[in-house]
């Protein structure tokens, strides 16, 4: 198999969140910041990678009248693990996460890599599918959280833009005495942020402009 293109199916051609529009629920309530979106999205890869590694492996001992119960047990044993691994070494960024870490577990993603290509496919192919889509999966989250944490509090990564040192620049060129970043006199975002892209309402504002972005790319650059 071709590994390189492979992942960029994953990340490009059959982005599980801005191509195929799975997995909405984490993508939306979790993404409020790049962090919490990068954070949610490397949990999910690595539930994916080794999901389906597993179910590779075992996929011929398992009769087929149960083999979603049993594809949902062994992908809940590797949501236990990345809960209890977030709870001991990141128990920040577990708290902000939350309900949704367990939540994994029913992830229409992680579920149909299961079934679509696990269940019929060898262990590192299936290995190398679940990273492809979980890396697609951890840009889709970290670019929306990343937007929306810009456009919500004028910030990135949890770092203030107004208290950073190149902020000098942003204030002689772009900062009016109102305290707006504008562009060419037209005022943009106001420096405590929009609140809108904080809440629900921004989560989908911001999904839709990134999927019109995202998906023009794809036809540019990616179309065969």
């Amino acid at each position: 198999m071709n590994i390189s293109k492979e992942i960029v199916r994953g990340v490009i051609k059959e982005n599980p969140t801005f191509i195929l529009l799975l997995g909405m629920c984490p993508t939306l309530a979790t993404t409020t910041s790049a962090f919490n979106g990068m954070g949610m999205g490397f949990a999910t890869l690595f539930v994916l990678a080794l999901s389906n590694m597993a179910i590779s492996m075992v996929k011929d001992l398992i009769p087929a009248k149960v083999r979603i119960p049993s594809f949902i047990v062994i992908i809940a044993s590797f949501v236990t693990m990345v809960d209890l691994l977030m709870a001991a070494y990141l128990p920040a960024l577990h708290s902000q996460l939350g309900i949704f870490i367990p939540l994994i577990v029913v992830n229409c993603i992680v579920l149909g890599r299961a079934e679509a290509y696990a269940s019929k496919n060898d262990v590192f192919s299936s290995l190398i599918d679940g990273i492809g889509v979980g890396l697609g999966f951890t840009l889709s989250l970290t670019v929306l959280g990343a937007v929306r944490e810009l456009l919500g509090d004028l910030s990135l990564f949890g770092v203030k833009l107004a208290q950073t040192n190149g902020f000098w620049f942003l204030k002689m060129h772009f900062i009016s005495n109102e305290g707006w970043l504008t562009l060419n006199g037209l005022k943009l975002i106001p420096l405590g942020g929009m609140l809108v892209f904080v809440l629900a309402p921004g989560a989908f504002i911001a999904l839709a402009y990134l999927m019109v972005l995202f998906n023009r790319l794809k036809r540019k650059y990616f179309s065969n």
